[in-house]
Formats: structure tokens, C-alpha cells, sequence
């Protein structure tokens, strides 16, 4: 259990550095529209994710789909909502102001999951969310003195879905949840093409960037959120998620000249150090754990 807490925390950390290139992506695609891209970036995701299921479960995948019941439908209904919205962030305001706001998801979470999960954190956690913190207010503060209002409540309501995707995900961790990504990508199809049948023709490279977002990033990074949450609480799962959130901003600026403020770059190096910090001592105490655990107790 030590070794696996371990070993999720280290593949949230390459997953966060995977996912914050989303944001460089959004900005390379050239012609297609926010609901455009969300069609065509779950439709990739729902491909994938289907041979990713078949190849698994086998015989037993649709069995499995049904395993996940009226929760995993939940779940995946507020996953859906979180990537509608990130979308629509990022295409009406910068990356950086989407991104900000979104690093309030950890905090979300924790307050929810204290609501809802009786989950207790820990005064050690708390310490190090508060330095977190005080860099996220810092990057909000700089965003907020630029337009984007109307992107910035799109990735309020997007931190807020995703927070109760997060609950239900740690709540029913017993279950494989993985079915939980299909029903997710599902219904974003349905949404998206409802809403924008009639206009879905984009150019190829832009639909190969969708495919990239959602088959490959967006996949990879959904499987190991939802192996993370059987062995890390709701708000450490989602701490993790600030690296994205850091990196992401700087991506555009270092590719494509989008402005990055000094003070966005003190509260975007706050951040990652307190993800270092915290990860380093998680880290350092699964060791000693499993080195006690080695020491035969005393005759």
C-alpha cells in the first residue's frame, strides 16, 4: 500500500507535466470553434479509450461498464461538465487566467471531501496547501486585472465539476472506475453534436491536434487519476493537479510569446515548489514507513 501511494504520487507529477501542454495545443489550433474542438477532442478520447477497455476486459468489458452504475453515470456526467467548460475557458480568456483559477480545484476538493468524505487533513498538508496557496493568489490577483470575466467563471465552474468527479471517484474507489472515462467522453459526443451538428468541418490539422488533446494526453492522464484516488485522499489527488496549472502558462509563453507577468512567474514557482516540497516529504516518510515495518520488534 506505502509503495503504491508512492508510486501514484510520481505518476501524478508526469501526468501533470503531460496535461499542462493542453493549453499549447488549444492555442495552435487555428480555425475550429470551442464546441468544435470538444466534439472532435472526445470523440478521439472515446476511441481510445474503447481499445483501451476491449484490449483490458476482453469479453467482460461491457459487464464492467455496468459495474460502475448510477455513480459512475454521476461521475461521468461532471466529468463532462469539467471539460466543457475548460474548453470554453481557454477560448475566452488566456491560459494563464484559466489555469489560475483553476488551481483553487485542491482547495475545492478538500473542503467538499471534508463536507461530504469526512476526510481529516492533516496540519503538515495544510501548511504546505497554505504556501500553495498563497502563490495561486498572487497568479489570480495579476489575472484578474486583465479581461477574460466570462473565462474566468468558466474555470470556476470547471474546478467545481471537477471537484465532485474527484469525490465520487475516491468515494467508490473499490470499484474500477476506469468505464467511468467512456461514459464521460459519451456524452460529451452527444452534447457537442446536438448543439453543433451542423457545423463540425474543420481543417484535418486541426482535428489531428484534437486527437492528440483528448486520444492521447487527455487519456493517459484520466487512467491515472483514477488509479491515484484508490490510494491518495481526494485533496492530495487534486494537489498534485496545481503543477498543470504552473507549467501550463509558461509553455505558451516560452512557444508562443503569450505574456507572462513577474508576478504569475513568483506565484508559478510558489506553487511547484510547495508540489516539490510536499512530494518530497510523502516521499521521505513512505521510505522510513517501509523501513519500520522491516525492523523485527524487540524480545
Amino acid at each position: 500500500m506505502i509503495f503504491k501511494s508512492t508510486f501514484s504520487i510520481f505518476l501524478l507529477i508526469i501526468a501533470s507535466i503531460v496535461i499542462s501542454f493542453g493549453g499549447l495545443i488549444m492555442r495552435n489550433i487555428s480555425h475550429a470553434d470551442a464546441w468544435q474542438i470538444i466534439f472532435f477532442r472526445s470523440l478521439s478520447f472515446v476511441i481510445v479509450m474503447s481499445i483501451i477497455l476491449c484490449q483490458q476486459y476482453k469479453q467482460s468489458t461491457f459487464r464492467k461498464i455496468q459495474n460502475i452504475g448510477y455513480v459512475g453515470i454521476a461521475g461521468g456526467f461532471f466529468l463532462m461538465l469539467a471539460h466543457i467548460f475548460y474548453v470554453h475557458s481557454f477560448a475566452n480568456t488566456s491560459i494563464g487566467n484559466t489555469l489560475f483559477t483553476l488551481s483553487s480545484i485542491p482547495f475545492i476538493t478538500a473542503i467538499l471531501a471534508f463536507i461530504f468524505l469526512k476526510e481529516k487533513i492533516k496540519l503538515r498538508k495544510i501548511m504546505i496547501m497554505l504556501f500553495g496557496l498563497f502563490g495561486i493568489i498572487i497568479m489570480i490577483y495579476d489575472g484578474l486585472e486583465t479581461d477574460g470575466l466570462y473565462g474566468n467563471i468558466m474555470a470556476l465552474f470547471c474546478a467545481t465539476s471537477f471537484s465532485f468527479y474527484t469525490l465520487i471517484m475516491r468515494k467508490y474507489r473499490k470499484i474500477d472506475m476506469i468505464p467511468t472515462l467512456l461514459v464521460s467522453g459519451i456524452l460529451l459526443c452527444l452534447v457537442t453534436f446536438i448543439i453543433n451538428f451542423n457545423d463540425l468541418i474543420i481543417p484535418i490539422r486541426d482535428i489531428l491536434l484534437c486527437f492528440l488533446w483528448g486520444g492521447i494526453l487527455s487519456a493517459f492522464v484520466n487512467i491515472i487519476f483514477i488509479y491515484a484516488t484508490r490510494y491518495l485522499s481526494a485533496s492530495e489527488v487534486t494537489f498534485f493537479m496545481l503543477l498543470e496549472f504552473s507549467l501550463g502558462p509558461f509553455w505558451v509563453w516560452i512557444f508562443l510569446n503569450e505574456s507572462i507577468s513577474k508576478n504569475t512567474f513568483l506565484g508559478g514557482i510558489i506553487v511547484m515548489l510547495s508540489v516539490g516540497v510536499y512530494s518530497f516529504i510523502e516521499v521521505y516518510n513512505s521510505k522510513l514507513k517501509i523501513k519500520n515495518s522491516q525492523i523485527p520488534p524487540e524480545c
